[in-house]
């Protein structure tokens, strides 16, 4: 908590200022020695313009988190079998996107999702279909598309394995 408010250049008495926590309930809260409800962490969080879940996440680095080509691609069975990602950036705190490598096998069955936020894919190889609403997408390598995914949407791989670069943003 500390880090991320030094990095805003805010002291800890306009941060509790604009939580409307006393400051030193707000030092309590940064020195761990305070254990905390979730309403301060909620108001110190949307203060700093971070999700509640980056004090949550027992990592103090707050720089650039590097992926490299060679993490691998991992199965996520949550969604489909048919699914296998690897997230870009699983480790870095305070982010707002998730990024993924998402590999779509070609007998991936294009099961309805919808949640709050919105989607970024980018075709890296192949061919496939975006269902969206009503309507379905066929994009291939190259190809972009950015949309709200409270909507249903599905992804599909017709015609073959293809890899795709997937940012997510889900609101806080």
């Amino acid at each position: 908590m500390r880090s991320v408010r030094e990095s805003r250049r805010l002291t800890p008495e306009e941060l509790a200022g604009t939580c409307g926590l006393e400051v030193r309930q707000l030092l309590a809260l940064e020195e761990g020695t305070e254990v905390p409800s979730l309403s301060p962490l909620g108001k110190v969080a949307h203060a700093l313009g971070v999700r509640l879940g980056t004090f949550l996440d027992d990592n103090e680095a707050w720089g650039p988190e590097i992926c490299r080509k060679d993490a691998g691609v991992k199965d996520h069975g949550r969604f489909s079998e048919h699914l296998h990602y690897a997230a870009c950036a699983p480790h870095k705190p305070g982010r707002n996107m998730e990024p993924f490598v998402v590999e779509v096998d070609t007998s991936c069955p294009g099961r309805i999702s919808s949640h709050e936020g919105e989607e970024f894919l980018y075709v890296l190889s192949g061919v496939v279909d975006i269902r969206y609403g009503r309507q379905t997408y066929h994009l291939e390598e190259g190809d972009s598309i950015y949309f709200d995914s409270i909507v249903g949407h599905s992804i599909s791989a017709p015609s073959g394995k293809s890899r795709l670069l997937a940012v997510l943003y889900a609101p806080f």
